[in-house]
């Protein structure tokens, strides 16, 4: 009976939801089921949040199911978010209708200023105040950055532009609130030791569109402690620290008992879950992102370091951090407590070598050379997240093939949050956005610092600020958009077309054009550096701008590209800053693109029929 009664109510509801004024008969066949059979129903999922708008109007009892803080609109919240349930506490009391409209309107609002950021930087890096909009919205921030990510989780090869700028704005958000989370962190006392909890940080401002957690990656440390309490168990069982709680700070002050869980320790990690130093791939900006180094089970020495640290210590074992030259190292001290201590009075550990323990004279062998004393010492938190992101500055001025510069875009970023007066780096940081042609305003504020610091700069900020103020004035004179066409005698020579799938005939790689020149528009310079002259037409052919699939973007001569009658997707970051979407033969231009080439559209259409029109017919044959 309960099971028809339900049915018949579940036909009923949504005709209650067209209706503005709902058949008596129908009403009462819902209304007098009983509350929990109602609630069922109007949770079920069948309903729109607009249905339970116009339900909850029908009547007083239908009302008061339908109450703001209850379960119904919680429910149509939580299917409609899911993701954004983790930011509320079960106890807490929410107005869920509310919510639902406050996240509604922050929704539209995102995706309006999303769609706008192509037309007004299309020609140009976003400028540090772009952002401003999203940051002067009102409304809860994480409702923005939860419609940014389900514009960048949207099914398909469509609204490729959207997700361009969705991720450059999460990216922008992300970041800033992590940085001022680092900034906030490192005012802590020097005693603050939380080397983990700054390890994420640095961790987090790398890679902000991933989901990266302290809670997450302190839970994964928890379950690996677990299994070493567990070996523990067997070598002592009534070890001191196997009573240890989550959380608790306490240590153990006998050597052998130590021993004991270092012991364990290094069978868990390198034996059992076989983790190891990255000697095969050393210089990878992977091994010091603490996700990463729990995921591969590799890492560096200052990352393996970090997380041995942490396991000894919630384990009752306190190590402490070794900033030595070309090796980081953990050292334990072996001598009494309260007696004056020297180097000799420690063992130091190798992480990065599955735990090995070393004397003075062995961790001068590991790196070949003699060092002094100081260099043994314990240093702090801050210390320690400066070698880290030291380290990633290293890589990031060795990139090559990533032309946005991004690690070390971010490593610079991270390095003046902790020390903002270096003026050598704040000297990169203004030449690396002038070298991208980025920010030209916040370059001149970087070189104003940077005067103030040092007037004996004044040579290379001379020089900087000159070229900036006239990269700016040449911005001013810009004239409006410049517009190809197809048809023009000018261009009568060029056979591609924006959007088409190319092959390099010489190097191989498929590539997707975004723009042409009917002739090479590039300086003398280049133009015998590329050697251009040793081509058969030379630079008076069509060159083409192309997006390749290693994430560099190149200029190519037309006499060296193909179709490539095997298309596939470009994976560029920059494919969304040009094209809408991608058909699985070719790239369609988002509009902007498309207003400097208006005849490109059509002459794509027919390239890529005539192409597999050609392909149909060879396998035909």
């Amino acid at each position: 009976m309960a099971a028809a009664a339900v049915d018949s109510a579940m036909e009923v509801v949504p005709a209650l939801a067209e209706e503005a004024a709902p058949e008596a008969g129908g009403l009462g066949c819902l209304v007098n089921l009983p509350g929990e059979v109602l609630e069922y129903i109007l949770c079920s999922g069948s309903l729109t949040a607009a249905d339970i708008g116009r339900v909850s109007s029908t009547c007083r009892r239908l009302r008061e199911l339908c109450q703001s803080s209850g379960k119904v609109w919680k429910e149509q919240f939580r299917v409609r978010w899911p993701s954004l349930m983790k930011h509320y506490s079960p106890t807490d009391y929410v107005n869920w209708l509310e919510e639902y409209k406050v996240r509604q309107k922050a929704g539209l609002e995102a995706r309006k200023i999303v769609a706008s950021f192509s037309k007004r930087f299309f020609s140009e890096h976003v400028p540090c105040n772009g952002f401003s909009d999203i940051e002067n919205l009102e409304g809860p921030e994480i409702f923005f950055e939860d419609e940014l990510v389900c514009i960048l989780n949207m099914e398909g090869r469509k609204a490729l532009t959207w997700k361009y700028y969705a991720k450059k704005i999460l990216y922008y958000l992300r970041q800033q609130k992590i940085l001022n989370n680092l900034k906030a962190f490192l005012q802590q006392p020097d005693d603050y030791e939380s080397y983990l909890e700054g390890a994420v940080y640095i961790d987090q401002y790398c890679n902000p569109l991933s989901d990266i957690s302290l809670k997450d990656i302190q839970a994964q440390i928890d379950s690996i402690v677990e299994l070493v309490c567990k070996t523990l168990r067997g070598i002592n069982s009534r070890h001191p620290s196997l009573a240890f709680k989550a959380g608790e700070s306490s240590m153990i002050m006998e050597i052998e008992l130590q021993s004991q869980v270092l012991d364990a320790m290094n069978y868990v990690l390198y034996d059992q879950l076989k983790f190891k130093g990255n000697r095969m791939d050393y210089y990878n900006a992977l091994n010091l992102y603490m996700h990463q180094v729990l995921i591969r089970r590799t890492g560096i020495p200052i990352s393996m370091s970090l997380l041995y640290l942490t396991i000894a210590r919630q384990l009752g074992v306190p190590l402490e951090p070794v900033n030595f030259p070309s090796h980081f190292l953990l050292r334990w001290c072996q001598g009494a407590e309260g007696a004056t201590l020297d180097i000799f009075d420690y063992i130091y550990i190798d992480a990065f070598g599955k735990g090995k323990q070393l004397t003075v004279k062995e961790c001068e062998y590991l790196i070949g050379q003699h060092v002094t004393a100081a260099l043994y010492g314990v240093v702090n938190v801050k210390k320690v997240l400066q070698r880290m992101v030291g380290n990633l500055l290293s890589l990031g001025k060795r990139e090559g093939i990533d032309q946005s510069y991004q690690l070390l875009r971010d490593s610079l970023d991270l390095y003046l949050a902790m020390y903002p007066d270096q003026v050598q780096l704040l000297l990169l940081q203004a030449r690396l956005y002038f070298h991208l042609g980025i920010w030209p305003e916040k370059v001149l504020d970087i070189l104003q610092h940077i005067q103030t610091l040092d007037p004996g700069q004044h040579g290379a900020v001379g020089y900087l600020v000159q070229h900036t103020l006239e990269h700016i004035e040449r911005k001013k004179e810009e004239v409006g958009v410049e517009v190809k066409l197809r048809s023009d005698e000018k261009h009568r020579d060029v056979c591609y077309s924006i959007g088409l799938i190319m092959k390099h005939k010489r190097y191989g790689y498929n590539c997707v054009i975004y723009g042409w020149d009917p002739t090479c528009m590039m300086g003398h310079e280049w133009i015998r550096n590329m050697n251009v002259h040793s081509l058969p037409h030379g630079h008076h052919q069509p060159f083409y701008n192309v997006l390749v699939e290693d994430g560099s973007c190149r200029y190519a001569a037309q006499e060296n590209l193909e179709y490539n009658v095997e298309p596939q997707e470009i994976s560029h970051p920059d494919v969304g800053r040009y094209f809408s979407e991608f058909t699985g033969t070719h790239y369609i231009p988002n509009a902007e693109l498309e207003v400097r080439y208006p005849e490109d559209l059509e002459f794509v259409y027919e390239t890529v029929q005539n192409i597999y029109s050609a392909k149909k017919e060879n396998i035909d044959e």
